[in-house]
């Protein structure tokens, strides 16, 4: 028998779900706050919980990873009174395991129940998933956790991958400990940048050519294509791979041969691919810049990586891992952290991702020079007058006590009152980017450096109008 929690403000239906879940022999449990359902959920013998989007204290989709951090790491279906498309695709890159709408019928809403519950059961059954062999992908976040298991996934099959997001995320890493945890370890991982290749010179770097095949083609000259034989070739910013090699390319990625430049028969390579981009592709494909038909071969496996933001709880254990690499690399004893250079890492936004990260990091070390501690004030120029401006915001936006001589008790919690305090920021902030970008999306986006997902996130945790 399995424990569910519900989490709605709806009380008859959140009843009404309840007693269907008994009939189906589990047991139910039902928050009416978000609160309530956080503290329930946090008690740690949950399996699944129905969680509402908008609720009276908060926005169900903010605290997805916060449920699923919960002990029993229980799975999270989301519920909502609205058809939401975006809110949908949110919810699963979030790490939900269905989304449905309360207007299905019970049967509808509860099939993903028991879906939940047999894939459980089912990990339950084999154990422990292999650990994987990291090439630098770094975290023990909720946002990343998912990332490692669709990495374990991946690794364990022969299919094609594309791995999303944001410039300097890591995709390259992530493509390296796919490749180092298949069954093609042993042979060779061969990275090719689309964005680097010219027209001209794209087929030949690719295909290879014979000797003469072109004017300076003085000696044969193998491909990347052949030498990914038995192993994986990693094409990284395929959305700039030229239209004219993507109709000859995907040929090859259906027949496993090609004929190089200049040759007269052909020749086999069993790779296995791995595609990045940071671009839409679906967007390019619709454009007709990007071929569709290559598109739905490149994707058999998807793996979007989480900007820096929007995991910068992991941000402590990233900074002492390249802090580390950095201190290896120049070959000096280990340098110390700052607990001040966290806090200023952690409230600055990352528009670079990891790899921004890397090397804010190894500016500071060159700048901390002899001394054991890297500080804020080791740090790019720019980076410290962000934190003094975002301080400065926040103390503005912080309310003073009524009375100065007021008793202990009667202040909040630590917590609760930085809660509201950044909250409050943040709504303010919004409110601001809306105005100034005219509610454009990608002028707000641009704005903010905010991914599209995370954008609508805290869109929908504050309950502003979505911009047009």
């Amino acid at each position: 028998m399995a424990k569910i929690l519900a989490i709605d403000d709806e009380q008859q239906f959140c009843e009404l779900l309840a007693d269907r879940i008994r009939q189906m022999n589990h047991e139910a449990v039902c928050a009416f706050t978000l609160q309530e359902g956080l503290l329930k959920a946090a008690a740690g013998d949950c399996d699944v919980v129905y969680l509402d989007v908008n609720l009276p204290d908060g926005n169900g989709l903010a605290e997805i990873n916060r449920i699923r951090s919960a002990p029993s790491a229980p799975e999270v279906i989301i519920m909502t009174g609205d058809g939401d498309p975006d809110g949908a695709e949110l919810a699963i890159k979030s790490g939900a395991w269905d989304y449905v709408e309360k207007g299905a019928s019970i049967s509808r809403m509860t099939l993903p129940l028991i879906r939940a519950l047999q894939y459980r059961e089912k990990m339950r059954a084999g154990g422990k998933p292999p650990v994987l062999q990291c090439e630098g992908v770094v975290g023990k976040s909720r946002r990343m956790q998912l990332v490692f298991s669709q990495v374990s996934q991946a690794a364990s099959s022969d299919a094609c991958v594309l791995i999303g997001g944001e410039t300097g995320t890591g995709k390259e890493m992530a493509a390296l400990t796919i490749h180092n945890n298949s069954s093609r370890a042993r042979r060779n991982f061969v990275v090719v940048d689309c964005a680097s290749l010219t027209e001209t010179l794209v087929e030949s770097v690719l295909f290879g050519h014979v000797r003469g095949a072109y004017t300076g083609a003085d000696s044969q000259q193998e491909g990347l294509i052949r030498q990914a034989d038995g192993g994986t070739l990693f094409l990284d910013e395929i959305g700039e791979l030229p239209v004219s090699i993507q109709k000859s390319f995907l040929r090859v990625l259906q027949e496993r041969r090609f004929r190089p430049l200049g040759a007269t028969q052909e020749i086999g390579s069993d790779f296995r691919l791995i595609a990045a981009t940071n671009r839409n592709l679906d967007e390019m494909a619709h454009k007709g810049i990007f071929r569709t038909d290559l598109l739905y071969r490149i994707r058999s496996f998807q793996i979007d990586l989480p900007s820096l933001r929007e995991h910068i709880e992991d941000i402590e254990e990233l900074t002492d891992f390249h802090l580390e690499k950095i201190c290896r690399k120049y070959r000096i004893r280990k340098k110390e952290i700052s607990p001040e250079l966290i806090e200023t890492f952690k409230s600055y936004p990352w528009p670079g991702n990891i790899r921004e990260l890397a090397h804010t990091l190894e500016r500071a070390v060159a700048a901390a020079g002899d001394e054991s501690t890297v500080m804020p004030h080791h740090l790019p120029e720019n980076m410290r007058i962000y934190a003094a401006r975002t301080h400065l915001s926040r103390k503005e936006d912080v309310p003073l006590p009524e009375q100065a001589g007021k008793e202990p008790e009667g202040l909040p919690v630590w917590d609760a009152f930085r809660r509201e305090a950044m909250e409050k920021a943040e709504r303010q902030y919004l409110l601001h980017l809306l105005e100034t970008s005219g509610r454009d999306l990608t002028r707000a986006l641009a704005i903010s450096r905010l991914s599209r997902s995370r954008f609508y996130e805290i869109l929908k945790k504050h309950r502003l109008t979505l911009p047009s």
